[in-house]
């Protein structure tokens, strides 16, 4: 009996003493970036094909219903995108990077068309090659002006908040393909 109680006594005495754990997940906090804030503003033209035999923009999915005999919502359609960046809104003007990612159709309304898009702008080319900016916003393409979110960035936009002027330049109602015009002001380290 006297070493079973010796045995929980020192069970109980090795149990309670703490054992420090190297598992922290964090660091210390510091007081940021020392580095000085820089303002770029981006121009270029964003060519999104959805004909044709190279199309950039697809449909990879669709709701599984219907809203009505009458209705032409597209709410529910999911398009994939890799579409070229230009310098100039002509189809020979300098490929200067690509925007990839989504957007959804997400209007039940069939007097607006909106879509949410969630891009990574990407250069290939000049001063920012290999860096992006990343686009997740609410897109009214029916608005003859409109302004998206840059809420992030990678490479020389590490650290990007800003905003997209957008405007349609060109769209063929028929197939969908389009010419939008970006304007954009990125805030980055």
């Amino acid at each position: 009996m006297k070493n079973i109680s010796i045995f929980m006594f020192l069970s109980l005495l090795f149990t309670s003493i703490p054992i420090p754990v190297h598992s922290k997940y964090y660091t210390e906090t510091s007081h940021g970036f020392h580095l000085q804030e820089k303002v770029t503003y981006l121009h270029f033209y964003f060519f999104d094909i959805l004909s044709g035999k190279n199309p950039t923009a697809v449909e990879i999915a669709h709701p599984n219903t219907t809203f009505g005999a009458n209705s032409t919502t597209q709410f529910g359609k999911l398009y994939a995108i890799h579409d070229y960046l230009r310098e100039g809104p002509n189809k020979n003007s300098k490929v200067i990077g690509n925007a990839q990612g989504l957007y959804l159709s997400s209007s039940l309304d069939d007097s607006v068309t909106l879509l949410v898009v969630y891009i990574d702008i990407g250069f290939t080319t000049g001063k920012f090659s290999g860096s992006s900016i990343s686009v997740f916003s609410r897109n009214p393409i029916t608005e003859a002006n409109r302004e998206l979110a840059v809420v992030g960035g990678r490479g020389k936009f590490k650290m990007a908040r800003g905003f997209a002027e957008t405007k349609t330049q060109y769209l063929n109602i028929t197939n969908g393909d389009a010419i939008v015009e970006y304007k954009v002001t990125v805030v980055h380290y």
